[in-house]
């Protein structure tokens, strides 16, 4: 039997003790037809050791693989800790993926079991079976649809955890005795990085590493058991692992699944978290829902909030310097909070939350800001799949929008010769899954993870990432060219939803920009410029002229050298499903140089017009191509002039 003080080392032993000594406090919830359908640690417990048995019942075996497909459900976080007590390995990917994606990760990973949502996931993988050699049995979570699908290798996931207590019935004590093999040293989970650069890598993390990286955090942050979690992150991304899964089975606290992605602003206005994460683009995409609902209120209404906000960022950075906010704009904003900021928090569902997390890439200063000032403790995190999820926080009282903020305590960061951000931590995966080669390219034998992010550290110790550090490149004349940075300040337009820059080597910079469709199509209406589709919006000589101005804005804050010269809007948004995006919204710049290779010759040869092939490819892996001529724009009239 395990002893006392190895209670905390996995994942099961702290479900155990949440079982015990939180019994009846709620654990999870789900909101399913509108009501929520709260859980508590007893039930959890449970729920996970009947479908443990009911797995081990069907076969599966201590270091045997286990993947989740779906949005966030209580079921699938359940499915994780029940292979994960039996010694498996849980592998979450994401429920978007198309099917060669998930192809390659579940015939990589060798799922010997995977737990779908519902019937469009478990489509998939009958489209896939034939290619899943190690896959031995499909379990479902909502049986809707699947009533007449006669499959001896499908069961639902009541029939498991039925099947779970006949084998409780007949093994005493199982569950118990395997959650005691247990070692910290486990591998817990497989999570796959976004492969910006070619086909994803199984990064493993053991028990030790993520229980770990969870005491690190709620040592440097005020975690409470009382604390309320909404799960609406993708269930493959390791943040969602490491706050929904292993925060809160170390902390105690309840996390609560929404009806649906498309309910989530609904629910997270209903639940008002007290504690929330959120890469950059849901932080953006709340900053335009405000400002195109601003654009659309009276004359007096947008006066009110103009005043107020302009309020806000002044104190924010005042306050944001160490320098004292005058009683006159204290009273200012005093009015603001009963006017503007308070109603503007509670639609945004965020009244309560005692603090908020931006992370998994840079968010622009501006979003950044305008958060801060209107009440929302919204921070920078920082961290990787490799590194567990965390490397760095900023203190409540040391948030800025250029840190990551302080390395948290026992985690070492060096800086290498040529700016790389290294890490040394207990957090450090164990390493890539198949691909020891791949493992010793980014761990030295020292112990130092390399990130691939360039970097440093400032006079107070805050660590500063630039870009990706294979990103950062320079222009003709030696000027740095870090794309990101100014990427970013694109995509704090409302009308801009993602950018690609273009200026290693190159005499300027130019950009491709995808609009975004809901505000960019918002703006048309009101001006009554009719479009059938985005290509159609896109092109308009109208919105290519916003966007020239977007543009200009955000050329005011840069130096005359990196500015943008030329810019094209693209026919579409990019796409994850056409490989020029990751999963979780990164640029997979390599790819798009090679297929965009025509357009960034045209950028730079003068021409004004270019042949764009756009190649669409569907959930089941059918592509499409479209031919169209796209207009090349210079953003200034001076720009002519241009090296």
């Amino acid at each position: 039997m395990a002893q006392h003080g190895d209670e905390m080392t996995t994942l099961p032993r702290l479900l155990q003790k949440n079982a015990r000594e939180r019994a009846g406090r709620p654990a999870i919830r789900e909101k399913d037809r509108g009501i929520w359908q709260t859980h508590t640690w007893r039930e959890y417990h449970d729920h996970v050791r009947d479908f443990a048995l009911g797995l081990a019942a069907l076969g599966f075996r201590r270091g045997e693989t286990l993947s989740v497909i779906g949005d966030n459900r209580p079921r699938l976080y359940w499915a994780q800790l029940a292979a994960q007590a039996l010694g498996g390995i849980a592998v979450p990917v994401y429920q978007d993926s198309i099917a060669r994606e998930l192809q390659y990760v579940w015939s990589h990973a060798e799922a010997a079991i995977i737990v779908a949502e519902d019937q469009e996931q478990v489509d998939k993988i009958i489209s896939l079976r034939d290619q899943l050699p190690a896959l031995r049995h499909v379990i479902y979570d909502d049986p809707r649809g699947l009533n007449r699908y006669r499959f001896d290798w499908l069961k639902s996931f009541e029939d498991v955890q039925e099947m779970g207590r006949k084998y409780a019935a007949e093994h005493p004590g199982a569950f118990e005795a395997e959650v005691d093999r247990g070692r910290p040293e486990d591998v817990a989970m497989i999570c796959y990085t976004s492969g910006t650069t070619g086909n994803p890598k199984g990064a493993m993390l053991t028990h030790a590493n993520v229980v770990s990286t969870a005491r690190t955090f709620m040592a440097a942050e005020d975690v409470r058991s009382d604390d309320e979690w909404l799960c609406y992150l993708p269930m493959a991304w390791v943040g969602d692992s490491l706050y929904s899964l292993v925060l809160s089975l170390s902390a105690g606290f309840c996390c609560n699944c929404p009806e649906s992605p498309e309910t989530v602003q609904r629910d997270l206005r209903e639940l008002g978290p007290t504690t929330v994460l959120a890469p950059p683009r849901i932080w953006e995409n709340m900053l335009t829902a405000v400002q195109v609902r601003a654009a659309d209120a009276t004359p007096l209404k947008r006066w009110v909030f103009g005043l107020c906000q302009r309020a806000a960022e002044e104190a924010e950075i005042l306050r944001s310097e160490g320098k004292p906010v005058p009683v006159g704009l204290r009273l200012r904003c005093a009015l603001g909070e009963f006017f503007v900021y308070g109603p503007v928090r509670d639609q945004l569902g965020l009244r309560r939350a005692r603090w908020a997390y931006t992370g998994g890439a840079p968010l622009g200063p501006d979003t950044f800001r305008f958060f801060r000032s209107i009440g929302v403790n919204l921070k920078q995190v920082y961290g990787s799949t490799e590194s567990s999820a965390l490397i760095s926080i900023q203190p409540d009282a040391e948030a800025n929008p250029t840190s990551a903020g302080r390395p948290c305590p026992g985690i070492e960061v060096r800086i290498a010769d040529r700016g790389e951000v290294l890490i040394k931590s207990a957090g450090i995966f164990k390493g890539y899954y198949k691909a020891d080669e791949a493992t010793r390219e980014v761990v030295d034998p020292d112990g130092w993870f390399h990130t691939g992010d360039a970097g440093f550290l400032d006079p107070r110790g805050h660590l500063v990432i630039i870009d990706r550090a294979k990103d950062v490149g320079a222009m003709q004349d030696g000027t740095p060219f870090a794309p990101q940075f100014i990427e970013n300040k694109l995509k704090f337009s409302p009308y801009v939803r993602e950018a690609v820059a273009f200026g290693h080597d190159k005499p300027f910079v130019a950009a491709m920009i995808a609009i975004d469709l809901n505000t960019v199509g918002n703006w048309a209406e009101r001006r009554g410029i009719p479009y059938t589709s985005y290509m159609d919006l896109s092109q308009k000589p109208e919105i290519r002229e916003l966007i020239r101005e977007e543009i200009a804005k955000g050329n005011a804050t840069l130096p005359d050298s990196t500015k943008i010269r030329r810019f094209l809007l693209l026919t579409k948004d990019l796409e994850a499903d056409d490989a020029e995006m990751t999963r979780t919204r990164k640029v997979r710049r390599r790819f798009i140089f090679e297929k965009y290779a025509r357009v960034i010759d045209a950028f730079y040869s003068g021409e004004e017009e270019v042949e764009l092939s756009t190649v669409i490819t569907y959930e089941d892996g059918r592509q499409a191509t479209i031919q169209s001529r796209v207009s090349i724009a210079d953003v200034a009239a001076e720009a002519a002039a241009r090296v």
